[in-house]
């Protein structure tokens, strides 16, 4: 079992690799409505279908779920619907007050959601838009494979150990501990159990806080658990 902290831990880094789903915004409901419809389209069981999509590209999801089907077409088809509905998005707790701590080079976001639906969503709610992030077309192969945090960390400049990966899903915490990120995971959507591959675990961002010294940035939180010590400082 991971063993509990109770004092704050500190950490030193360069810069913060965001997850966007379940870690800046909740839009469970949108994802899930427009999976659902997509389903009745395509002929498949909206239920299991609901059990494949979370935490992976849409285009990988739609090509195991239709293989007989163009997974490009059936992409730009998810990506007009989920973009037509907002309802229910909402800012998470301690993100807005973390990410007016980030100077904008300091951060950026790693989602498997398509980049029009990626700023769309950020937009709508009034979140920060980074000039650059990492999306589903970044990459060729999504999270749990490190390439998304590579590529993130190569964006912001920064050696992917230099970086901090915030998290909430299993693919997304193997994907960036595979990478040589630290990685902070929440259990907004998923149990310590399955996010044992991070380093550390918090309910959600609040009470994480940045601050930019000299030598990069400095944050300071209390970790739920701590996963499997291996701490980078």
């Amino acid at each position: 079992m991971p063993s509990s902290i109770s004092s704050p831990v500190t950490l030193h880094c360069q810069g913060i690799l965001f997850d966007m789903d379940g870690i800046l915004i909740s839009s469970l409901g949108s994802v899930e409505r427009s999976w659902t419809k997509w389903s009745n389209m395509r002929g498949l069981d909206p239920a299991y279908v609901l059990t494949v999509i979370h935490g992976r590209r849409a285009i990988e999801s739609a090509a195991e779920l239709r293989p007989d089907l163009d997974a490009d077409v059936e992409l730009k088809l998810l990506e007009e619907i989920e973009c037509a509905d907002g309802e229910g998005i909402e800012i998470l707790p301690g993100v807005q007050q973390l990410l007016a701590a980030l100077p904008p080079h300091r951060w950026t976001v790693v989602t498997s959601a398509t980049e029009k639906l990626a700023r769309t969503r950020l937009a709508m709610i009034g979140l920060p838009v980074p000039e650059r992030l990492i999306t589903a077309s970044s990459v060729s192969q999504g999270k749990p494979h490190p390439a998304p945090y590579l590529e993130g960390a190569k964006l912001l400049g920064f050696r992917p150990e230099d970086c901090v990966v915030i998290e909430d899903s299993y693919s997304g915490v193997k994907a960036g501990e595979a990478a040589g990120c630290t990685v902070i995971g929440t259990t907004f959507s998923h149990t310590p159990a399955e996010l044992s591959a991070a380093h550390y675990l918090v309910h959600d961002l609040t009470g994480l806080e940045a601050t930019e010294t000299n030598a990069g940035l400095e944050l300071r939180f209390v970790a739920l658990e701590n996963a499997n010590l291996k701490i980078r400082a």
